[in-house]
């Protein structure tokens, strides 16, 4: 029977989202027989409801309530209302994420001591490390089957892998492969095997990629100690005289305001709302919004250095065939500062459908060479770059004067390229041309990034109070029944696709939680 729980109930969880750090910590909390109220902006999709097209897809899935955006950043000019290509939906961006599930590596926990100050960077070491997360990296890859791990074979190969690969191996680099995927290659965990059909952006029709949506949501609701309420906008967090957090408003399915009350509080809206969440509950007491003592709610937002190379080759490669995200070369990813930048990226197979392509390639575009690009999309291979990207103050999220539909301050999300992610994607550019023309590419495209879904930072992690929002745990250092459990606690980006990580930090966060309240400390 699924939970419901009472507005007044004040022993509840409530978390916000139900991505990979919400969707996961709701399922983790429940099966410990904590009860859980988690509150989604977006309407509830599965499997089934999914959409084999780009266009019609975005539609159902995609986070298109408004949004600004100021900045130098090329998104800014493209796409001034879409900052990044989210979901707004039960399951959050796991449903849109292409699957690739890496661990940091060793130097990325502590930026500030391997890179040193870098000027105009707001580098900080983490308060964790490797050591101390891989118990946790393992129980996260074991939840969602991740390929290359364990006993848990790779994907094949597709075109698209095939034409990277033997370029890659061409200029002598090592570490390609079909990558640690969260996409089953073989019957796992109740879930099928991939069916290689090339719409894992469109949400999986098979169940194959791994999303809270349908493994870990269902689970925490067959506790019964789950209540997973769609299509609930919440507006504000609530604090008593003490400054303990007491609750949630939020806006239910048909626009009426509801209150929540809670024990805990968890945020876990991306980035983007978490920051914004926590600036527009604001009150006397905390006048710069809760958890902001140190001012540091919506800054040092990263977004990982990328953009895509596209390549035209003489025979058709069809890389729209199989898995969107099909391969992946690290060689990069180490710190490496003679190359003239600190940090490192990777390269990963990346296909767009016609469509998006169009919308993608080059943005405004027109004329010949544009049209003939799009004439050669059969022929064409792609990927794009996945790089660390500095922290800095003045990147993040504030209040906008634009309200959405439920007249809040929407996010408006402001980004300048620090150089380092210059010379960075430079570097990276350069390699993916040279790969493709090293397998025999007639015409090579470096397209600019677009909005991006690696959306980090904003609520960072940090040892002293002054210099971030959350402690190790995730836990505001200002409101001990107040935490963060999304990515925007990350203090910095790492060269690695985020989710694995989220994960991991939401499977831990939910053992202090639980042995917290067992211990009635909070």
């Amino acid at each position: 029977m699924v939970a419901k729980f009472d507005l007044n109930d004040d022993s509840v969880v409530v978390i916000i989202g139900t991505g990979a750090g919400g969707g996961v910590l709701a399922n983790e909390l429940a099966q410990k027989g904590v009860k859980v109220v988690a509150l989604e902006a977006g309407g509830r999709y599965m499997p089934e409801d999914f959409i084999n097209d780009e266009w019609d897809s975005f539609s159902q899935l995609a986070w298109t309530d408004a949004r600004t955006t100021t900045g130098s950043w090329r998104v800014h000019k493209d796409f001034a209302g879409l900052p990044a290509w989210i979901v707004k939906a039960v399951g959050g961006t796991t449903t849109h994420w292409a699957g690739a599930s890496l661990r940091f590596q060793d130097h990325e926990w502590k930026a500030l001591t391997n890179y040193g100050k870098v000027e105009g960077a707001n580098l900080l070491d983490w308060p964790i490390d490797s050591a101390e997360m891989a118990p946790w990296y393992e129980k996260a890859e074991t939840k969602l089957g991740v390929t290359r791990t364990g006993d848990r074979a790779g994907l094949p190969g597709n075109n698209n892998f095939k034409v990277f690969e033997k370029g890659a191996k061409a200029l002598g680099l090592k570490e390609v492969h079909t990558g640690r995927m969260a996409i089953n290659s073989s019957e796992y965990d109740d879930r099928m095997a991939c069916q290689q059909t090339g719409f894992c952006f469109q949400g999986c029709k098979w169940g194959a990629k791994w999303s809270s949506a349908y493994t870990d949501i269902p689970r925490g609701e067959a506790t019964g100690n789950l209540e997973v309420r769609d299509r609930s906008h919440v507006a504000r967090i609530l604090h008593n005289d003490a400054g303990k957090v007491t609750g949630v408003e939020y806006f239910d399915k048909v626009g009426n305001l509801q209150m929540q009350k809670a024990r805990i509080v968890c945020v876990a809206g991306n980035s983007f709302e978490s920051p914004r969440l926590l600036l527009n509950s604001a009150s006397s007491m905390f006048p710069q919004g809760l958890a902001n003592s140190s001012g540091m709610v919506g800054k040092n937002y990263m977004r990982h250095t990328t953009g895509s190379v596209y390549a035209v080759f003489d025979k058709p490669v069809r890389m729209w065939r199989g898995t969107t995200m099909a391969g992946i070369m690290r060689d990069e990813a180490r710190h490496d500062p003679a190359r003239g930048f600190v940090g490192g990226y990777e390269l990963e197979t990346l296909s767009l459908g016609l469509p998006f392509m169009a919308a993608f390639l080059n943005p405004g575009a027109w004329g010949r060479g544009f049209t003939t690009a799009l004439d050669s999309y059969e022929n064409m291979a792609g990927m794009w770059i996945v790089g660390e990207d500095m922290p800095q103050l003045g990147n993040g999220v504030t209040l906008s004067e634009t309200k959405d539909q439920h007249g809040l301050p929407v996010a408006n999300v402001n980004f300048d390229d620090h150089p380092n992610d210059v010379a960075m994607r430079n570097h990276a550019y350069a390699l993916g041309e040279e790969m493709y023309k090293a397998v025999g590419a007639t015409r090579t495209f470096p397209t600019p990034p677009y909005p991006s879904t690696h959306n980090l930072g904003t609520n960072r992690m940090s040892e002293k109070a002054e210099d971030g929002v959350v402690n190790k745990h995730g836990q505001s250092h200002d409101i001990a029944n107040l935490f963060v459990s999304d990515g925007s606690q990350f203090t910095t980006g790492a060269a690695e696709n985020p989710t694995l990580t989220i994960v991991a930090l939401a499977i831990r966060q939910a053992e202090h939680i639980a042995s917290e309240m067992a211990a009635q400390n909070i």
